[in-house]
């Protein structure tokens, strides 16, 4: 990957990172609140879930992007972290975030590989919200 194609993503990277840092913040839709009836109740119950699900998906994207960023820094960012191949720069320009080529992840997904002890090479930093102490 050639340093202005890694300028252009880690430039994607912080975008969607200020993006998903902006989403974490409000958790207003997670609040538990009483319902007159058991209806309500149910309905306030589903919505709260779907909203928790929405945090939970934008925390593990955040930590894929921190991990990302990370591998910009040490100079890995665009390589497979299991075959260590160059990564295609159409998957790149898809998924800048993308840790594993389409083959590895493929395997992945089949569970072939165990990404966990893969991923445990390149800690995500924790994620700081911000106003938070």
């Amino acid at each position: 990957m050639t340093p202005v194609e890694t300028i252009g993503f880690t430039s994607l990277l912080q975008a969607k990172r200020k993006e998903l840092l902006g989403s974490l913040r409000s958790r207003d839709e997670i609040v538990i609140e009483k319902a007159s009836d058991a209806l309500d109740e149910v309905q306030l119950m589903g919505e709260r879930e779907l909203a928790i699900r929405g945090l939970a998906r934008d925390s593990s994207a955040l930590r894929q992007i921190h991990r990302a960023l990370s591998r910009v820094s040490n100079g890995t960012y665009g390589r497979c972290l299991h075959c260590e191949e160059d990564i295609q720069p159409k998957r790149m320009a898809a998924v800048p975030w993308a840790a594993f080529c389409i083959k590895c992840q493929e395997r992945i997904d089949l569970r072939e590989i165990d990404v966990d002890e893969i991923v445990k090479l390149v800690p995500a930093p924790p994620v700081e919200l911000p106003g938070s102490y």
